[in-house]
């Protein structure tokens, strides 16, 4: 799940309080490049009785450009994991100060600061771009503003500067972490899949919004034959502004033995 600590639209807390009203026994915060919303979530979970798993979204060098890497179990206080992620952050500012020149090049009135007081001191992203668009009328949702300017190959598109998938594991793992490769569709294929288990993948993300029927089960055929754990979530992100979708609270049924492997995996 996302928090306003990133791309989410509510604080921490208010996540685990709706994560807990919905029924959920655990969930995972992995707000993108960033750790600053556990303290809250860890707080909020033990005041609730919801266990909360300490985690982050990392984004890695792909083949076909970017691809998500899930940490989980991640200590809030790592130093060595703080600089790579804080490495991270600034070449997210550095990405979205581009897009804004580009829009103006463009003749679209926005300035960075407008992108600012929609990540409200989170990680920037993208989607903080595509708000501040919408929010000064420029389109009619942050969706229209993906297909318009800021999805890949449209005209203020802006690559960011991205690890290697191998670096990622290193830094998750020294921290004593476990690795989950995030909602890779028809990407998931056996090949790929091996060359990550090489570099220190742990798991693959079989569950999620948008893996239909055939593909949970085929990314669930290679992760046990490749003898890798599995993982599932929701990608919940609260309340969808307009034109933004995401995956709904508690919409994957991911089984509470799937945790207890990752932690058994994690202590050994």
């Amino acid at each position: 799940m996302h928090s306003t600590a990133s791309d989410g639209s509510l604080p921490p807390e208010t996540v685990i309080e709706r994560a807990r009203a919905a029924g959920l026994g655990a969930i995972a915060l992995t707000d993108h490049d960033t750790l600053a919303g556990l303290p809250a979530a860890l707080a909020a979970g033990e005041r609730l009785g919801l266990r909360v798993v300490a985690g982050c979204e990392f984004s890695a060098l792909a083949p076909w450009g970017e691809m998500h890497v899930l940490g989980y179990f991640l200590p809030p206080d790592s130093t060595a994991l703080d600089d790579f992620l804080q490495r991270c952050r600034a070449d997210r500012v550095r990405r979205a100060r581009e897009m804004v020149l580009r829009l103006q090049s463009l003749g679209v009135e926005l300035s960075f600061d407008d992108v600012l007081e929609e990540s409200r001191g989170g990680a920037v992203g993208r989607p903080h771009v595509a708000r501040a668009l919408a929010r000064q009328g420029r389109v009619a949702d942050a969706g229209k503003a993906f297909d318009r300017w800021l999805g890949r190959g449209r005209p203020a598109f802006v690559d960011k500067t991205l690890p290697e998938f191998r670096e990622v594991a290193e830094v998750v793992h020294a921290a004593r972490g476990l690795v989950s490769i995030a909602h890779l569709k028809e990407r998931g294929t056996r090949s790929f899949l091996e060359r990550l288990k090489g570099e220190g993948l742990d798991a693959v993300e079989t569950r999620h919004p948008s893996h239909d029927p055939d593909l949970r089960a085929r990314l669930t055929d290679l992760a046990l034959a490749l003898g890798l754990l599995r993982t599932g979530g929701s990608d919940w992100h609260g309340d969808p502004g307009p034109g933004e979708s995401h995956g709904s609270l508690g919409s994957q049924n991911v089984p509470a033995e799937w945790l207890d492997r990752l932690e058994e995996q994690r202590a050994s």
